[in-house]
Formats: C-alpha cells, sequence, structure tokens
C-alpha cells in the first residue's frame, strides 16, 4: 500500500493567507500609526446641544413656553422699573375724576377706581410690590432650605433626624394662617411682608435639598473628593450643592408665584403695608363694586393671573431644559 504525498496538501489555503495577513498589517498598523486608524473609525456627529457652549440656553430659547413668560416677565419687569418715570407721583394721590371706565378718559386709560386713583398708575407700582416680595421671599427660603436640607443629607444621624423634625413642623402649620398672625404683631410693611413669607416657605426647598444630597453622596466624584481629603465644607459647596441646582432653581421660580399670591392675599385682607399699592390691595379696594365697576378688581386680578402663569411657563420650560433627559424634548 502506498501513500501518494501529492494528494495530501501541506500549504494553507490563500483565503486563510489574506486573512491572516490583513489582520497582521491592522495590528502593525495600529501601533505604528494610531492616529491613522482612529481618524478612519468613524465618528458620530455631535448634536446642537453637544456643540452649544450653554444647552440650557439654547434649550429655553426652543421652548415656546419660556420665551412666552419670559417675555412677559421682562414686560412687567420694566414696567415696574419705569414706574417713577411713567407714572411720577404717589399712585395713592387722586388724579382724576372718580370711576372713570377703561377708555372714557384717555389720560386715564384704564380708568380710575372710587376715589379718582390712576388705575395703570396702581398697576405700575404694584407691580415693584409684587416683585419685590416674590424675588426677596424665594431668596430667603432657598438660603434657609438649602442651609437646612444641606446639612440634614449630607451628615445624617442624629442631625437628619433632629432637622427632619424640624422641617415637619414647618410642613404642618398653616403657612398663610402664620404669616397672618406674625405681620398682625409686628410692623406691615413690604420688606417685613417679604422676610415672613420666606421664613415660612423653606421648609419644601429643604426637603428637596436633603433628598437630593442624600441621593448625591454615593456619587463617584464625592467619593473621589472623600479619598482625596477635601474638607466637608468643599465637598457640600464645591461638590454636592452644584450638582443639586437645577430643581432648586426651579422651585425657587414656584415661591416666587406663591409669595405674590401670599401677599395679594395678605393686601386683599387689608393686612398689608397701608403706604404702598399692591395688586391686592386694588382688588380689595374694588370688591364692594363688583356690579357697577367691575373693572377695577377684574383688571388687577388678570395682571396677577398673567404675571402668576407666566412664572409657570417660565417653571415648567426649565425643568425640561435642566433635565438632560428632557432638554432635547424641549420644544
Amino acid at each position: 500500500m502506498s501513500l501518494d504525498l501529492q494528494d495530501v496538501s501541506l500549504q494553507p489555503s490563500r483565503a486563510a493567507l489574506t486573512g491572516w495577513r490583513q489582520q497582521l498589517g491592522t495590528t502593525m498598523l495600529g501601533r505604528l500609526l494610531p492616529r491613522a486608524t482612529l481618524s478612519a473609525v468613524p465618528i458620530a456627529p455631535e448634536s446642537d446641544d453637544q456643540r452649544s457652549r450653554w444647552p440650557v440656553t439654547r434649550a429655553l430659547l426652543r421652548s415656546p413656553g419660556a420665551v412666552a413668560g419670559s417675555a412677559i416677565l421682562l414686560l412687567i419687569l420694566f414696567v415696574a422699573l419705569a414706574a417713577g418715570l411713567l407714572y411720577p407721583g404717589d399712585p395713592l394721590d387722586m388724579a382724576g375724576q372718580p370711576l372713570l371706565a377703561p377708555g372714557e378718559d384717555w389720560q386715564f386709560p384704564l380708568g380710575t377706581d372710587a376715589l379718582g386713583r390712576d388705575l395703570a398708575a396702581g398697576l405700575a407700582h404694584g407691580a415693584r410690590v409684587s416683585l419685590l416680595v416674590g424675588v426677596t421671599a424665594a431668596l430667603v427660603s432657598v438660603l434657609i432650605g438649602t442651609l437646612i436640607g444641606a446639612l440634614a443629607g449630607y451628615f445624617g444621624g442624629k442631625v437628619d433626624r433632629l432637622l427632619t423634625w424640624l422641617i415637619e413642623i414647618f410642613q404642618t402649620t398653616p403657612s398663610f394662617l402664620l404669616v397672618v398672625v406674625v405681620v398682625s404683631i409686628t410692623q406691615s410693611t413690604v420688606t417685613i411682608i417679604a422676610v415672613v413669607i420666606g421664613l415660612t416657605s423653606w421648609d419644601t426647598v429643604a426637603r428637596l435639598v436633603r433628598a437630593e444630597f442624600r441621593a448625591l453622596l454615593s456619587a463617584d466624584f464625592v467619593l473621589a473628593a472623600r479619598s482625596v481629603g477635601y474638607s466637608t465644607r468643599w465637598i457640600i459647596v464645591r461638590e454636592v450643592l452644584p450638582n443639586a441646582l437645577p430643581p432648586i432653581i426651579i422651585t425657587a421660580s414656584v415661591i416666587v408665584a406663591s409669595a405674590i399670591l401670599t401677599e395679594s392675599s395678605l393686601a386683599f385682607l387689608g393686612v398689608g403695608d397701608p403706604n404702598k399699592v399692591s395688586w391686592g390691595s386694588m382688588i380689595g379696594t374694588g370688591r364692594d363694586m363688583l356690579r357697577s365697576a367691575l373693572y377695577l378688581t377684574a383688571i388687577p386680578g388678570l395682571t396677577l393671573v398673567i404675571t402668576v402663569f407666566s412664572l409657570n411657563l417660565l417653571g415648567d420650560a426649565l425643568i425640561s431644559a435642566l433635565n438632560p433627559r428632557l432638554r432635547g424634548r424641549t420644544a
């Protein structure tokens, strides 16, 4: 029995040699010329939010609600700042004939009340009071709530239980009733009213900040900061707090709207500042003439509704703009 060596092929096939050569060439090329290899890899084009240096601003500009709310707020802010130039003098002084309907005398386009006071001047000067109370109350509540929530969320344990108990006390206390009692005891000025409203509104911010801190303490950047040896103050202020700012900003817009409504309610009840005109006091003045002069309450009431609605529009847009997952849906 003979063995035919010609029938046995000891050489690899051409396809195997070709594949081996390609693999070897790719490996050597990757070691010698890594840039050429990486440049050949297709890179997905960057999105608009990645190319933009201000993705939040870009998302807000694409949101109709944010644009409309910001435009209304800017208009109200301009009127409030220019109230002294547009309507000089005291808006509580008599300016014309009493009970002029809107459009009856173009010197008073929105009409006058029962004492002859210009309704347009009252709206302009009342915008100052409303915005001052809203912004001041929001700042006070955000500062107190952020401090208490950060301490409770970061340290935990007995500190968390004590501060949570304090938060629950303020949450179970009727805030509007507390504001009425405090303002009635103290002097009813715009500044005191704004501070008191802020002192009764910080509990919501505190609970939110506490929850954010508890969720962020297990993040990698916090663990890295602790391992490096950064102080507690550094970790709270420079590491955790910036990542908890988006929900705080959104809550602040809600507090501004709530503070404006609270101040208007106080003025409507006659507990507000008697030396300042506000939208709530204008509504309270015209409530006795709802049938004969509806515009006395309808115009300041509509202004109040539009202002609060614009703040809600801006707050809803901020929710989508500050959340990277929802940012692309802002349209």
